[in-house]
């Protein structure tokens, strides 16, 4: 017992005692820093979407008959004006070949009857007919005029179901498959069209979102106040992400807003437009929209890595001059291409623990490795 006491009585007196000071205390924990970034910025709301074409056709004939040829493939890109169906052009031939025949039937009657009432002059001078049979031949002649009129437009008619036999594509872009098959007999009637196929173009698409209330009324005052960027045409720009992309990399722009809120919904439509010269946007896709909410500001940003939650209070550890970790509150906000903005707590330059959280407590001395110099080291080692 004595000689128990006598050791415990040395080792509590010894002026160097502490924690990890001994010989058999364990070394400061490693951590890695980095440095708090500051970048500038402009604040975003993201939004769900759907794309959408610009320009939507479903392709119907404009005469009926029987499809006797189809033009493309399946998915084809295909360009204004290409023929895509054909219709037998036999009975449309045949009938304007028919109104041509009229046609030059009414021009020889004209020209009689013209030149009957160009003498009507000389004939009554010599008493050779009435007044009234000189009236006659004026209405025959009037008459005819009108008969080529009419002859004349019967043909221009037949000429246009003949050209409709062969039905094209109205807009540039990609066409669906083709609803009917060969051999089918299609109705050109009005308001009861056959549906062949549809068109669609591809570059530039719309991407349609939803805006809520309280993202609108903040939107629209920083427009009034001018505060938001505009690209070289005066336009807000946005991005987009689809569904198999990282970040925001496709650039677009504002379109229009529709003119109303939804009072179901609270949200109002925004329609932007999007360059596609890939053809990689398909219409349908949901995807993600970024729009600008703020002007251009400094903001602060760390690691994802580096911020801990106590509770429901969000904290980070910084380093110390004295190489000790200090707990530092904070107020985030959204993620900027895989990093945290930091809103409040921290200054640019500090640095912060983003590898080794977990091992270390506030007031805790650490061994503090910089992340390059890390990398670096590794690198050295390989």
């Amino acid at each position: 017992m004595l000689a128990a006491w006598v050791g415990s009585g040395c080792g509590s007196g010894h002026p160097d005692a502490g924690p990890g000071a001994g010989a058999g205390g364990p070394p400061p924990p490693v951590v890695t820093v980095a440095p708090v970034e500051q970048r500038e910025w402009v604040e975003h709301e993201e939004l769900t979407g759907r794309t959408a074409p610009v320009e939507f056709v479903e392709v119907r004939p404009r005469i009926s008959g029987h499809l006797d040829e189809v033009r493309f493939e399946s998915g084809q890109l295909v360009k204004k004006g290409e023929v895509l169906f054909r219709i037998d052009p036999r009975w449309q031939r045949a009938t304007l070949e028919q109104r041509e025949a009229e046609l030059a039937m009414a021009q020889v009657r004209l020209e009689t009857a013209e030149r009957e009432a160009r003498r009507n002059v000389q004939l009554l001078e010599s008493r050779a007919i009435s007044r009234e049979d000189a009236e006659s031949r004026e209405s025959r002649a009037a008459e005819a005029r009108a008969g080529l009129l009419a002859a004349r437009a019967a043909r221009d008619s037949a000429r246009l179901d003949l050209d409709h036999t062969e039905i094209r594509s109205p807009i540039d872009g990609r066409v669906s498959r083709a609803m009917v098959t060969l051999g089918n007999y299609v109705s050109g009637l009005a308001g009861a069209a056959t549906l062949l196929t549809t068109v669609v173009s591809v570059d530039p698409v719309h991407v349609y979102a939803d805006l809520d209330e309280a993202t609108l009324l903040k939107f629209n005052a920083l427009v009034r106040e001018g505060r938001l960027p505009k690209d070289a045409q005066g336009r807000i720009p946005v991005q987009l992400q689809l569904g198999d992309e990282v970040g925001f990399a496709r650039e677009g722009f504002i379109e229009s807003l529709d003119n109303r809120v939804d009072p179901q919904t609270g949200s109002i439509v925004l329609r932007a437009q999007f360059p596609n010269p890939d053809g990689r946007i398909v219409p349908g896709l949901f995807s993600r929209v970024r729009i600008p909410t703020g002007a251009k500001s400094a903001v602060l940003l760390v690691d994802e890595s580096a911020v801990g939650t106590d509770q429901a209070q969000k904290f980070v550890l910084t380093l110390t001059s004295t190489n000790t970790a200090a707990y530092r509150p904070v107020k985030l906000g959204p993620l900027l291409e895989g990093k945290r903005v930091v809103r409040e707590g921290l200054q640019a330059g500090e640095k912060v623990v983003v590898n080794g959280l977990a091992k270390v407590r506030p007031g805790m001395p650490v061994t503090a490795e910089e992340r390059g110099a890390q990398t670096a080291l590794r690198t050295a080692a390989h």
